[in-house]
């Protein structure tokens, strides 16, 4: 038997995969299963970046490129900063990894030490904690229940920050609640980090494009310029265009953490894939309608389940979620239920039960740190979504 490092002992299988993989599991074996668990769009790639790539396959662009992006893609993030953000940045300081979770894992490796802390409020992504945790330092829960809207609050972050503080990593839109921060709750935070200089910001702004409701897209950059020189926005073109297997994200920041994020993707991955990155160098040149599109469907989903959920007795949604493809559902009145004799005591057996009773895979709130929930993805065709709604309902109705 092998004796494995210290290092992989500190960390768990991403639960939202593992979720996936069951549901993917109970489907083989033949059973009806809708899976809304996944944080992937429905939608195809976009006709003319697949056309990039399979030009780019033709033409031989198979080879090494620059281990942390090709110079065309670094200026394509350059220009799309700017335009989009009006934020400035130069190619040396991009960093491009097969994926924006690459790009977040390559910085916390090379930046922390044992003894060091992150803040990560809570809800997070579930990948946040296992990494700092995998790079020996420590994370610094902080609880954003629903009275603070998911969000933490100026004064919150303050109490969370020690001299031991490395990081704060902040999500906007918010896996996994929907939630955005509004331009002045991030100069709320920024006067906070004003005053602790040797905190660094991870803004985590994946889900740029899909807001709604009017709600208009604020950059952390745009909120703290007076924090760029420690400041890392990481975005990539997994969610707005519907490229998630194509595995693109990049990191814009300080030259000097650049260099060292290239240092350490140089003794691991190396460059991503050729061909992704000149497919992506499209995305990014693409016309913003095709985003306004696809936020438009995601915004009508939304929409669609807030007035479904609000039939069905034992979940609520008590909050309108503002962005991403995802609902944080309360599930707390199901607690102390039972199923064909199995008490529902978690809202990891909530999640079971709807995955056994309903064939419905949801992914439970203890995985993103906040409990009693359930986090439904809405990445999925409108008529999905609907026989979803209706085969919840079904299974709650047999509750005792």
């Amino acid at each position: 038997m092998i004796n494995l490092s210290q290092a992989i002992g500190r960390i768990e299988p991403s639960p939202t995969l593992a979720v996936s993989a069951k549901a993917a599991q109970l489907k083989a074996q033949g059973h009806a299963i809708i899976n809304l668990s996944v944080g992937e769009p429905d939608f195809d790639t976009p006709d003319e970046v697949k056309k990039t790539a399979i030009k780019a396959i033709q033409e031989g662009h198979t080879k090494y490129t620059a281990v942390d992006g090709m110079p065309a893609l670094k200026q394509a993030i350059c220009d799309k900063l700017f335009q989009q953000n009006t934020l400035s940045y130069q190619p040396h300081e991009i960093s491009v990894g097969s994926g924006a979770k690459q790009v977040i894992f390559n910085a916390l490796m090379a930046t922390l030490n044992p003894g060091d802390e992150v803040v990560v409020p809570a809800p997070y992504w579930a990948s946040y904690p296992d990494m700092v945790r995998f790079a020996g330092a420590q994370p610094v829960i902080v609880p954003c229940g629903h009275k603070e809207g998911f969000k933490i609050t100026p004064l919150q972050l303050e109490q969370a920050i020690s001299s031991r503080t490395k990081w704060f990593i902040l999500n906007s839109p918010h896996n996994p609640t929907g939630a955005s921060y509004t331009l002045e709750e991030m100069k709320g935070l920024a006067h906070v980090l004003k005053q602790h200089p040797h905190v660094w910001v991870m803004s985590d702004e994946i889900y740029e494009h899909l807001l709604y409701d009017g709600v208009p897209f604020q950059s952390f950059g745009c909120a703290a310029p007076f924090l760029k020189d420690r400041l890392l926005i990481v975005n990539g073109v997994s969610k707005a265009y519907a490229m998630t297997g194509w595995r693109i994200g990049f990191g814009a920041g300080p030259a000097e953490l650049i260099k060292h994020l290239a240092t350490l993707q140089s003794q691991s991955t190396s460059n991503p894939c050729s061909i992704s990155q000149i497919a992506a160098i499209t995305a990014f040149q693409s016309p913003k309608s095709l985003l306004t599109k696809q936020a438009t469907i995601f915004e009508t989903r939304r929409d669609f389940l807030l007035d479904h959920i609000e039939h069905m007795k034992g979940l609520s949604c008590d909050y309108r979620p503002a962005g991403a493809f995802y609902m944080y559902l309360s599930c707390g009145d199901l607690l102390g239920k039972s199923s064909k004799g199995k008490v529902l005591s978690t809202d990891s057996d909530v999640a079971t039960f709807f995955l056994e009773r309903a064939g419905v895979a949801l992914v439970p709130g203890v995985a993103f740190g906040c409990s009693p929930y359930l986090r439904l993805s809405y990445a999925l065709h409108h008529t999905t979504l609907e026989k979803a709604c209706q085969a919840m309902g079904q299974a709650l109705a047999s509750l005792d």
